[in-house]
């Protein structure tokens, strides 16, 4: 998919896909669960890539590990560069990619944020580490500035960091990316010798399997059995949270009673639930199989994006569960993706997360536990909960606020970062934030310092990340911010004045 203008650049690009498809060529847009062709583009054993011209362009490279139809490891790479609009430019780095032997699955391109140059990103899949390295080494021939975003552990190619999604429907990548549950199930788990439940966890996942950016979720006919169970515990946790919840909970729930069903005669659509919540916050809901890894989870909070179960647990046992499902995701979850400040409190995390590495992603995993999840809020001189673990669960609901047994500590992201944390049993430690005002802030602090050798910033026009990793985008996004303060200033001075 292109999205170049038509200048003379575009023009050219379109004549040279063309020939490259006659090669057998496949180049469209990635898909997670569409096929891939087996169709390479051949380079002569030895035949070297052109030599450097004259005004070497820029290159970034992306990589994660696939598996192949065999079941051998594809590493998914993916080729980010820019040139400038002159003549023969794209002719050259066309000519190269046809003399190397890889298999394309996309190209595209779009105006670049350097004046007078275009964005091209090119996704083929690598046979090995050294398939990566051959082919960013002959890059070099014709670009500088080589950065590497690997989902591959080797240290040995420069600058490597964890892959990350450039735009947010790239997020279409983790659909089958499941950890654990989904359509599975444990051993221990109440619905696991329960061959209709099973079949009928099935048959839900599989929306979330079939679902893709853009897609309207397809609504789930729940059962009575399914809507009785539901029932419970929503009867059961709406008593507590008028005394437990905070404000911000309490001010969102009946809004969401009001326009999305919230009650306990009707589990709530995803699709209905999205739409009022992105009119709030500009944060959507998809549906997802079962876990993701803390790493996929954290990449969709960048673009403001929730994944959300719509399986329900085993009726057998209702007020518990083993594992995430719909009453924890739309009763614990949802309603605080309502509230401006903690929606952007939440896409901290999601930026800190892109292209970390995995011993701070482990740390924002556990900044993420100790707020999102199990946080607690003050409110004058009474604590109250925020955190979707406890305003899910009605046992722990009364035992966070009231119970003289944990330890209650003030929020400090450092410190949060270190503190490990039990899965199978109440916490015995709550960390107490002041407002999620004040937890964005640290936590914005807190990741500036991450170990990551460049910024990012979400563009909501767009839905994309922007990389800013080099003096051309900065300057673009400090011009961005300047004309938004500028307006600020005019505002004030016609409000206030």
């Amino acid at each position: 998919m292109l999205f170049a203008r038509l200048s003379s650049t575009s023009l050219r690009l379109h004549r040279n896909l063309s020939s490259l498809r006659c090669a057998q060529a496949v180049l469209s847009p990635v898909s997670a669960l569409g096929s891939r062709s087996n169709s390479t583009l051949t380079r002569p054993a030895h035949s070297p890539l052109t030599t450097a011209p004259k005004n070497p362009q820029r290159l970034n490279v992306r990589a994660v590990h696939n598996k192949s139809a065999d079941g051998s490891h594809l590493i998914k790479t993916t080729l980010y560069f820019t040139i400038g609009d002159k003549v023969g430019a794209l002719d050259d780095v066309l000519a190269n990619i046809r003399k190397l032997n890889i298999s394309l699955t996309r190209i595209e391109s779009r105006p670049s944020k350097i004046t007078g140059a275009y964005d091209f990103f090119i996704d083929f899949d690598a046979q090995s580490k050294d398939q990566v390295k051959e082919v960013v080494s002959g890059f070099k021939a014709f670009v500088h500035d080589v950065n590497v975003v690997t989902g591959d552990k080797t240290k040995d190619i420069n600058k490597s960091v964890p892959w990350f999604p450039r735009k947010i429907s790239d997020l279409d990548t983790f659909v089958d990316n499941v950890t654990t549950y989904g359509a599975e199930l444990d051993a221990d788990h109440p619905g696991f010798h329960d061959p209709v439940y099973r079949a009928r966890r099935q048959e839900i996942t599989n929306i979330a399997k079939n679902f893709r950016h853009g897609d309207s979720c397809p609504n789930v006919d729940y059962t009575p059995q399914e809507v009785a169970t539901w029932g419970v515990v929503f009867n059961k946790l709406q008593k507590l949270y008028e005394t437990n919840a905070c404000k911000e909970f309490r001010f969102v729930f009946p809004l969401l009673v009001q326009n999305c069903g919230f009650r306990d005669d009707n589990i709530p659509q995803i699709e209905d639930v999205s739409r009022f919540v992105k009119d709030c916050t500009g944060w959507t809901i998809r549906p997802v199989q079962g876990l993701l890894s803390s790493r996929d989870f954290f990449n969709a909070f960048a673009f403001r994006v929730f994944h959300n179960t719509q399986y329900i647990r085993h009726h057998s046992q209702p007020l518990y569960t083993p594992e995430p499902d719909v009453c924890h995701e739309l009763l614990g979850h949802v309603p605080l993706y309502c509230d401006p400040d903690f929606a952007d409190f939440a896409q901290e995390i999601g930026l800190a997360s892109l292209g970390c590495s995995d011993a701070d992603l482990e740390k924002l995993s556990r900044i993420y536990w100790y707020t999102i999840e199990f946080g607690l809020l003050r409110e004058g001189n009474q604590l109250k909960a925020y955190g979707a673990g406890l305003l899910s669960s009605f046992g722990e609901l009364e035992y966070c606020i009231s119970s003289p047994e944990p330890e209650r500590r003030p929020f400090d992201p450092d410190q949060a970062a270190l503190t490990p944390f039990p899965i199978t049993k109440y916490q015995p430690i709550y960390y107490v934030a002041e407002s999620f005002k004040d937890m964005k802030s640290r936590v914005k602090n807190y990741a500036d310092n991450l170990d990551r050798p460049f910024q990012v910033r979400y563009n909501p026009l767009t839905e994309s990340i922007e990389v800013l990793d080099n003096k051309d985008k900065i300057l673009k996004y400090a011009n961005s911010i300047r004309s938004d303060l500028s307006r600020l200033t005019a505002a004030m001075e016609k409000v206030l004045h």
